[in-house]
């Protein structure tokens, strides 16, 4: 009953006008591995072994009173609905969680690979505008057409004193107002927060 209340209240306290945040997963928000670390891992999916990065739920729990909450990865759809299902509160309810296959596969000659893009006219298809839209990831190969959108993190491999989520709650608080986040210069984000890195 608690539980039932819980959710609604987050749909009642919910706001469709809110910024739509897209956020990564592997590397991002998790970091997952065939080989296990010298830490304790959080769960196992397969064979891999998943650790959530350090301030995860909080990180969740605090954007998600301000911001409309999405996943997008590159990884397969499948692993990327279990992933997301085993590590998201139960208070929050994702706009959409979507994996590799709503990724347009772009070969990149300079890379000399194959990029799984994520292109965000996707998400304008579901009734979101490019301004009112930020995605987080740390490939920015994977968002280059986006880059007026991007915020970029660096990749999580495991460190348990990594304070990335930190920062970057507080950075998103400082700019939850804005009428269109294309017109901010995010590359240098981190040295607007004061969180100590």
């Amino acid at each position: 009953m608690f539980l039932k209340k819980q959710i609604s209240l987050y749909q009642f306290l919910k706001n469709p006008d809110n910024i739509l945040l897209i956020l990564d997963l592997d590397e991002t928000l998790i970091h997952a591995t065939g080989t296990q670390l010298e830490v304790p891992h959080n769960f196992r999916y397969t064979n891999y072994f998943i650790y959530e990065r350090p301030y995860l739920k909080e990180f969740l729990e605090t954007i998600s009173l301000h911001f409309n909450l999405a996943i997008w990865s590159s990884a397969d759809d499948m692993y990327v609905q279990e992933i997301v299902d085993k590590i998201k509160p139960s208070t929050i309810t994702f706009e959409f969680v979507w994996g590799r296959t709503r990724c347009t596969t772009r070969r990149d000659y300079d890379l000399d690979r194959y990029v799984h893009e994520k292109r965000l006219k996707k998400a304008k298809k579901l009734g979101f505008t490019l301004e009112r839209m930020l995605i987080i990831d740390d490939s920015p190969e994977k968002t280059r057409d986006n880059y007026g959108n991007a915020i970029y993190i660096n990749a999580f491999e495991g460190n348990q004193n990594d304070k990335e989520l930190q920062a970057l709650s507080e950075y998103l608080h400082s700019i939850k107002n804005t009428h269109n986040v294309r017109s901010l210069e995010k590359r240098g984000w981190r040295n607007q927060v004061s969180t100590n890195r």
